[in-house]
């Protein structure tokens, strides 16, 4: 029998990729070679299976940063560009229908998604780069709340507003010009960073 959290990796692998609207049950099942009441044994209903696959890539993606925080403590600016390197490794298998259908058919999920993406530029991007200001790396007249709200806040919402980026161009093509660019021009002219070039 098929275990919860193989049912959990099939269920984000195909609302990542086709939108989580569009995947059926009886698709999921199918794709596993289950019966659709197998899914039931595990999860009340779709909605839920959304939600709970949901929280469990944003799960995946706070153990990265974690990682990424903890082995890059001594450059806050690299560990900003490390951590967007990684949520665009995960952006680039998201269909755009994916964070959009969350928004219009599956708003608990959707509240999750968007708690996690304020908590990640308002806390975790906006303390490393205060850390960064404190230690003279970025210029003293920059705003910082307005940065994130102007580069860091909603990433993925550029990068999927028309088309999906990550079809288009590369995904270090798309951190350099969303990330690291506006990074360089917050940053004194004594930083440099292997990013930078």
């Amino acid at each position: 029998m098929i275990t919860k959290k193989e049912l959990l990796e099939c269920a984000k692998a195909n609302f990542t990729k086709f939108g989580s609207k569009r995947i059926t049950l009886d698709e999921l099942a199918k794709t596993l070679g289950i019966s659709k009441k197998t899914i039931y044994v595990h999860f009340k209903n779709k909605e839920t299976l959304v939600n709970k696959s949901v929280a469990s890539l944003i799960n995946d993606y706070k153990l990265d940063i974690n990682d990424i925080v903890k082995n890059n403590a001594n450059d806050d600016i690299l560990t900003i560009i490390l951590i967007y390197k990684r949520g665009f490794e995960y952006l680039r298998y998201f269909k755009p229908s994916f964070i959009f259908g969350l928004k219009k058919y599956y708003p608990k999920a959707y509240t999750t998604f968007n708690d996690f993406r304020k908590e990640l530029a308002f806390s975790t991007i906006l303390n490393l780069l205060k850390n960064a200001k404190e230690k003279g790396v970025i210029l003293p007249n920059v705003n910082l709340k307005l940065v994130i709200e102007l580069y860091f806040y909603k990433v993925e919402s550029i990068a999927f507003s028309t088309d999906n980026l990550f079809a288009v161009y590369d995904s270090d093509i798309i951190l350099k010009h969303l990330i690291v660019y506006n990074l360089k021009g917050l940053t004194t002219k004594q930083y440099s960073n292997c990013y930078y070039n």
